[in-house]
């Protein structure tokens, strides 16, 4: 086949430290003797402690520290980040072999599975965006998770409120609660969708894509130290599971430790499936047959999920449009629904442009991005709130709730953002926003996070690029593991209750075959000439992070296109911004804020409480990465938060 992160809090990242810079050599004088170019690791960063613990509502997996001083990565002509050194290494391989990004994706995402399954894997889902540099297209592909054929309105909320005639429902909620019983389970969305992008733009056997995962899996691999902390934050959940419990905890119970060596014999068994017979392997026969088998597992008194089998083989992922903005000189593109990523980070975006935001950088920024200025994070938090105002009240699955006017495009309108502009006051906050008034649309409630995910960002030597976030919803998702890999929780990403305190029906409530609403925003940013034609290809980043993922984008985007920040010093900046509530989020994580004492010396912090803030120095465990066209060649940025590193071929 082809085509197809205060300086005295401990960190769990002290074994990735030296992976922190990274280049694919070529290795001079051996390459022209015949040898293979080699994708290796080299210096920068340094760990800064912190104590574990998770950050505000919405955020992702358990807090395990930043790395300071990262620098930069210049790369020739192909560069890959992802949140793992051993899966940006597999990447890397394949872009070095001549592979698309499309390629180096199915390398990446089978190995994440493995090295980070608190996050990502087979199990779940994902959304994509993907440039083909020949046709000069954008196309959104659409991985997201799906609810069974039997799923009712209150599915995720009660045991049983269709009871047989004459039998008494059952209004009890399900056990042991929603996300840890088989009804949090979607149809898995990644695996399809990674095929159908094969299909459309890989050059390498599908097959060989799989080696590096099917050898590990084999072989084994160390437990890494975020992985590790994940784990034992998780265990008591995961021991609700036999399988999770054999796999991710000791005899006696107890967390297994970082540098313990997993081995997977039944995930090599999966994968070998998958890369002899597609995706059709996954959706259809013995695999299909053990989802759904665990799906209705209630060992432990779990409730069951109602997946079948025709659930799994009519799954089809979705190529969408994708949404864009204009944004100074350039256009930022993202994710359309039932992701409300793409259309929040554009409308933020878009009413950003109606501020001088380049007066706002960070005075002298620091390799870890310096102090942003209080005036700046302001309007991007307040521009944040009119944006989630939008994004809660409207955005949900566009084939079963469409947006106003039917597409983005009203939510997006210039003159409609350069509204939304004018109610900001520069000088205080206005706390909770008001969604924009589009007609009697059904309100969409639910805010909750996916927490556990993942980012990639690829180009390839042929100038084709890859912005993927993928995700299994919460760390391990539903703690229910098969064949060698766990199941999502992605159904929690609805709204529990059908309807609101009004009685109106809420957009983002369950319904049979839809997917739920989320928050990811893999994110392309293209050049933009005089007369508003799209040029090359600026940028690419995004982040896991579940609800403030957008906030994260943000950051990254003002840190790059306004501030004028590498893409390292981007993404390591302090993760600034705020959903539409009172609080705003200061990233106490960051080296540069004093988080004691609530932030109470902090400069920053007492400053946007002086505006009407209420700051929140919480950690924020983002996983961004981005990467920019040079003049000769990309240079790329990996989260310090976790323990993402940058890969691609040296600058000769």
């Amino acid at each position: 086949m082809t085509s197809r992160r205060s300086l005295t809090r401990p960190l769990a990242l002290a074994a990735v430290v030296a992976l922190t810079a990274v280049s694919c050599s070529t290795g001079g004088g051996d390459d022209a003797a015949g040898s293979t170019p080699s994708c290796v690791a080299g210096g920068g960063g340094t760990p800064v402690t912190a104590d574990p613990g998770t950050g505000p509502d919405g955020a992702p997996e358990v807090a395990t520290g930043y790395r300071t001083g990262m620098t930069a990565v210049r790369t020739a002509t192909y560069a890959v980040s992802t949140a793992n050194p051993v899966s940006t290494e597999a990447a890397c391989e394949v872009l070095r072999d001549g592979g698309t990004a499309a390629d180096a994706l199915v390398a990446a995402q089978t190995v994440l599975g493995l090295v980070e399954p608190q996050s990502s894997g087979i199990g779940g889902g994902a959304f994509l965006l993907y440039y083909d540099a020949e046709s000069r297209s954008l196309r959104a592909y659409d991985g997201r998770e799906t609810a069974p054929a039997s799923a009712t309105a209150n599915y995720l909320r009660f045991v049983d409120d269709t009871a047989a005639p004459g039998a008494p429902a059952d209004l009890s909620v399900p056990k042991p609660d929603a996300r840890s019983s088989g009804r949090a389970i979607g149809v898995p969305g990644v695996v399809r969708m990674l095929d159908d992008v094969h299909r459309d733009h890989g050059s390498k056997e599908w097959r060989s894509l799989f080696d590096p995962a099917i050898a590990l899996s084999d072989d084994g691999f160390e437990i890494s130290p975020r992985m590790a902390s994940s784990i034992a934050d998780s265990a008591p959940k995961l021991a609700l599971d036999p399988a999770s419990r054999d796999y991710f905890l000791e005899p006696d119970g107890s967390p297994k430790a970082a540098g313990t060596t997993l081995t997977n014999p039944a995930m090599a068994k999966t994968l070998g499936a998958i890369a002899g017979e597609g995706a059709d392997a996954f959706y259809t026969g013995a695999l299909a047959q053990s989802i759904v088998d665990a799906t209705a597992d209630t060992t432990g008194g779990r409730t069951p999920g109602r997946l079948t089998l025709d659930d799994l083989a009519g799954y089809e992922a979705k190529e969408r449009d994708a949404v864009c903005v204009p944004y100074r000189d350039t256009d930022v593109c993202g994710m359309p629904g039932p992701s409300s990523g793409g259309i929040a980070v554009a409308s933020t975006m878009g009413i950003l442009s109606h501020f001088d935001m380049e007066q706002y950088a960070p005075a002298s920024p620091d390799a870890d991005g310096g102090v942003p200025d209080a005036e700046g994070v302001h309007l991007i938090a307040e521009a944040e709130r009119l944006s989630y105002a939008d994004r809660d009240k409207y955005v949900a699955d566009p084939d079963y709730i469409p947006l106003p006017g039917g597409s983005p495009a009203e939510l997006l309108d210039p003159g409609y953002l350069e509204q939304r502009a004018r109610t900001i006051d520069p000088a205080r906050s206005m706390g909770t926003a008001q969604p924009g008034d589009f007609g009697p649309i059904p309100l969409s409630s639910y805010a909750g996070p996916e927490a556990g995910t993942s980012h990639l960002s690829i180009v390839d030597s042929a100038g084709n690029v890859a912005s993927m976030t993928t995700t299994v919803e919460s760390a391990f998702g539903s703690f229910h593991m098969t064949e060698g890999f766990l199941l999502n929780n992605q159904l929690t990403d609805f709204s529990a209750a059908p309807e609101g305190p009004d009685g109106v029906a809420v957009a983002n409530r369950v319904e049979p075959g839809k997917r739920p609403r989320s928050s990811m925003a893999p994110t392309i940013v293209f050049d933009r000439g005089d007369d508003g034609a799209r040029g090359d290809v600026r940028l690419v980043t995004g982040s896991p992070g579940g609800s403030v993922i957008i906030q994260f984008v943000v950051k990254n985007l003002v840190g790059m296109l306004d501030w004028g920040l590498d893409p390292q010093q981007a993404v390591s900046a302090v993760n600034v911004g705020a959903a539409n509530a009172p609080t705003t989020n200061v990233g106490g994580e960051h080296p540069n804020i004093d988080a004691q004492n609530d932030g109470a010396a902090d400069p920053l912090v007492s400053a946007l409480r002086a505006m009407g803030h209420q700051v929140s120095v919480a950690d924020q465990s983002s996983g961004s990465s981005a990467l920019v066209r040079t003049d000769d060649g990309w240079i790329g940025g990996a989260d310090p938060r976790r323990e993402g590193v940058v890969m691609g071929d040296a600058i000769e």
